[in-house]
């Protein structure tokens, strides 16, 4: 067994064992197979999947197979097929060995299935599990599959799936000027949306490429509510290790524009932050070349910081919102204000207002207050494509 293999066993596990603590009976849509095998009956089938993408402890992949449907092809989005490829990295083409499947990668140059890619596919099923914050990449590839499908003439079945992080909306929303691979919707950063609420809102806005719309089916989850806090049995992507990183992710992404480390490379990534600038006291860190973060920033550089790994907003808990307090603090330690924003951050904030009232000096509640009549506006929006109770 190869380190890779260890590394994700053993997440796995940490997922498992906690998910006593969320008890939940919902049923994701892929595990209702009665509901959409019909449609895959006699067609040449194409998923764009990755790790997550399972029923029971079996991937779809593998079920299908047994199935008896005739898959084509896999394409994989950011992090790869089996989900070990570190954030960004690039990942080609290659040959699923378990199954012999070829395996193309949605993720880099090659973003968008070609009429190519295509011509020996009859349907197209996206399962991918997602954790509702805009500038995580998936909704982008489920965005650009739909722009495949419609302009291939394909059904796309959304196999949906809980967001960990449905329960509540929050964030500015993006200025389309800002818009990029994270963040190619004027939504907030939050969203409050599953994969398939969210496919229907890029239909029914028309904001897929020059405003059209593909045929979509979406198999809903069963005993499911935007209040179902779920655990997720299966680590997303390498850097979102456990519940709390999910929990974190949508407060601490920030710091991917930053100088500031959110801990990859440790046994904690997206849990803490740090920098070796900061002051040299309390709580440290140093990151380290592992699966999943081979070249992490500030790789093998003392940091010191902190660990929100046991923090409240570790945990979800009604009226969450995303915290702006650890941004602001370290804007605050950081010694060297004018290298602290990269041009990156604009594109994780979706506009470059953050940026400048960190640098005003404005406080959290007033910075939250500006974003008041997008999320508003948003909501109302939002609210029109909603498949699960509030």
């Amino acid at each position: 067994m190869n380190r890779i293999l260890i590394i994700c066993t053993f997440f796995c596990g940490l997922f498992a064992a906690a998910q006593a603590q969320y008890a939940s009976h919902v049923i994701p849509g892929a595990a209702q197979t009665s509901k959409y095998l019909p449609l895959l009956k006699d067609k040449r089938v194409a998923l764009l999947v990755n790790q997550t993408a399972t029923i029971g402890q079996t991937h779809l992949v593998d079920t299908l197979l047994k199935l008896q449907v005739h898959i084509s092809k896999i394409f994989s989005p950011e992090h790869g097929f089996r989900g070990n490829a570190d954030a960004g990295e690039k990942v080609g083409n290659s040959t699923d060995p378990n199954t012999g499947l070829p395996v193309v990668s949605l993720y880099g140059a090659h973003r968008k299935a070609t009429a190519s890619d295509l011509q020996d596919v009859d349907i197209l099923i996206f399962d991918v599990q997602d954790v509702g914050a805009r500038f995580y990449t998936y909704i982008s590839s489920l965005q650009e599959l739909m722009e495949s499908a419609a302009e291939n003439n394909k059904l796309l079945l959304v196999l949906d799936r809980p967001n960990p992080n449905g329960d509540y909306v929050d964030g500015p929303i993006l200025d389309t000027a800002f818009r990029s691979f994270v963040g190619m919707q004027p939504i907030p950063i939050v969203h409050g949306m599953t994969v398939g609420e969210y496919a229907q809102m890029l239909n029914g806005e028309h904001w897929l490429s020059k405003g059209v719309q593909c045929q979509l089916k979406v198999i809903t989850c069963e005993d499911y509510t935007h209040h179902t806090f779920y655990q997720l049995p299966i680590p997303p992507s390498p850097n979102l290790p456990n519940m709390a990183a999910v929990n974190l992710y949508t407060s601490l992404c920030f710091f991917e524009g930053t100088p500031v480390s959110l801990g990859r490379g440790t046994s904690k990534p997206f849990q803490l932050f740090g920098s070796p600038l900061f002051p040299k006291k309390g709580f440290s860190f140093t990151p380290r070349s592992v699966p999943g973060a081979k070249n992490p920033p500030l790789k093998d550089q003392h940091c010191y910081g902190f660990d929100l790994s046991n923090a409240p907003e570790s945990r979800p808990a009604k009226g969450r919102k995303i915290a702006l307090k650890w941004l602001l603090q370290a804007y605050a330690l950081y010694p060297e204000k004018d290298k602290f924003f990269s041009n990156f951050f604009n594109k994780l904030a979706g506009n470059a207002t953050l940026q400048q009232q960190i640098k005003s000096g404005l406080s959290e509640a007033a910075i939250r207050k500006s974003w008041e009549p997008g999320l508003q506006q948003f909501k109302a929006i939002r609210a029109k494509y909603l498949l699960y109770e509030e």
